[in-house]
C-alpha cells in the first residue's frame, strides 16, 4: 500500500510538472498573439525580422520587484543558426537585480527581442544582468521602427511590457535572467543547457512548443542573422 501511494504521488507530481510546462508555453503563445495582433501597438515588424531570439514572460507579476525576488518564469526561443526557422524553447526566470527596476501593482507580460549573435550567446549563460552584462533598452512600438532612437537601434535587447492591455517599451535595466535548468530537464527528459538548446541546436522542439513556433513564424517567417560559428 505504501509503495502504491508513493507511485501515485510520483505520477501526479510528474503530470503536474508537464501541465505547468505546457501551460507556460501556451501562455507565452497567447501573449505573443495578442500583442502582435493589436492594431498599431505591436513590436515593429522590421525589428522583429532582425530578431535572432525572442523571450516571453507571461503575466505572473503580483506587486513590485524586490531585491532578489523572483518575477516570473519565461520562455526563450531562437532561430536555428541565427537565421533559420524558429527552434526549441529554453525556460528561464526573470528576477529583480536591483531596486532600480520596479513595476508595481498589476500582473505584467514582458516580451523582449534579441537582435544579434553576441546578445544570444550572452543571454544563454547561467545568470545574466540586463543592462550590465548585455545592453537593453525599451523598444519602440508600432508597425514600423521609423523614428526609433539610436539607443534602440544599437541595443542588443529591446524590451516591452503589457499591463491592463497597455503595450509599451519598458526598461529592464537591473533585471536578472537565470536559466531554469530544472524546467529544461523536465521538458527534455535530461540535463541540458540553454546554449545546447538555443545555440548548438542539439534537440528538436517538443510537440507542446509547436504552437509557439508557429506563432513566431507567422509574425517573423524569416530574418535574423547567421551565427558566425557554432
Amino acid at each position: 500500500m505504501k509503495k502504491l501511494t508513493i507511485l501515485v504521488f510520483l505520477i501526479l507530481t510528474l503530470s503536474m510538472a508537464a501541465f505547468a510546462r505546457e501551460s507556460q508555453l501556451e501562455k507565452a503563445t497567447n501573449v505573443l498573439n495578442e500583442i502582435m495582433e493589436a492594431p498599431d501597438k505591436g513590436i515593429p515588424h522590421d525589428l522583429f525580422e532582425k530578431a535572432v531570439c525572442v523571450g516571453i514572460v507571461p503575466s505572473e507579476l503580483k506587486g513590485a520587484f524586490i531585491v532578489g525576488g523572483t518575477y516570473g518564469r519565461g520562455v526563450l526561443v531562437c532561430r536555428q543558426h541565427g537565421d533559420g526557422p524558429w527552434g526549441a524553447p529554453s525556460m528561464f526566470t526573470l528576477g529583480a537585480g536591483s531596486l532600480g527596476f520596479q513595476i508595481g501593482g498589476e500582473a505584467t507580460d514582458v516580451v523582449f527581442i534579441v537582435k544579434d549573435e553576441a546578445g544570444a550567446r550572452t543571454l544563454v549563460q547561467d545568470s545574466v544582468k540586463l543592462g550590465g552584462d548585455i545592453s537593453v533598452t525599451a523598444g519602440p512600438v508600432g508597425r514600423t521602427a521609423e523614428g526609433a532612437t539610436d539607443a534602440q537601434l544599437h541595443a542588443e535587447i529591446l524590451s516591452y511590457s503589457r499591463t491592463r492591455g497597455l503595450f509599451a517599451g519598458v526598461s529592464l535595466d537591473g533585471a536578472v535572467v537565470k536559466q531554469d535548468r530544472d524546467d529544461n530537464r523536465d521538458l527534455y527528459g535530461r540535463r541540458i543547457t540553454a546554449r545546447e538548446i538555443l545555440i548548438d541546436g542539439i534537440v528538436a522542439a517538443p510537440p507542446e512548443a509547436d504552437p509557439l513556433d508557429r506563432a513566431l513564424a507567422k509574425y517573423s517567417p524569416k530574418g535574423g542573422r547567421s551565427f558566425a560559428s557554432l
